[in-house]
């Protein structure tokens, strides 16, 4: 497959930004061959519901202008409907571990969540912000208007939180284990 093509799937299966750089990284890549797909794929999108966003030195696929009444329709409807079962799992660990990665909850659920996450984000019951120690990543956390639905003044204030707290970094654990076994 062509660089392009890889390039598409990885930014449709993130779903979040990514740095030029940490693309070149992923798909083992010189800056400018990334630069050329990145190109190829602009132009391949054109006319089309999937757009190319830049900002800064981030990139991701989202949709085109031209279609934002009706992806704005579709986000109401969504937003009025209730939680699936997958957004509440998501959001219970993000509650419990107030400050998880994607990564992290993809493998305690098992599956991807990057449209979970952005349910819930529209929502606006998470908030996305980089990680302090890794600023290549995102960390999700339960946003202060959940919290205060919730009726609670801290996540430790949630039913059994040391308990299941426990499980999650024993889980979170088993990650960077995984982790630095397929690096090595």
């Amino acid at each position: 497959m062509n660089l392009e093509t890889k390039i598409e799937a990885v930014l449709f299966w993130k779903g979040e930004p990514i740095s030029r750089k940490r693309l070149g990284e992923i798909l083992k890549a010189e800056e400018t061959e990334i630069n050329e797909g990145i190109e190829k794929l602009k132009e391949n999108l054109q006319g089309r519901g999937i757009a190319f966003i830049e900002k800064e030195n981030e990139i991701m696929l989202g949709t085109v202008s031209e279609l934002s009444s009706l992806i704005e329709h579709l986000q109401k409807e969504e937003l009025n409907k209730d939680l699936s079962k997958a957004s509440l799992e998501a959001l219970s660990i993000i509650l419990y571990k107030n400050g998880v990665s994607r990564a992290e909850v993809d493998y305690i659920r098992g599956v991807n969540s990057s449209f979970t996450l952005r349910a819930l984000s529209v929502r606006g019951l998470i908030e996305k912000t980089l990680d302090s120690k890794d600023n290549r990543r995102y960390l999700y956390s339960p946003t202060f208007e959940l919290l205060s639905y919730m009726g609670i003044k801290s996540v430790k204030e949630l039913p059994d939180y040391n308990e299941v707290n426990g499980s999650i970094e024993i889980a979170a654990e088993n990650l960077e284990e995984d982790s630095k076994d397929e690096n090595n």
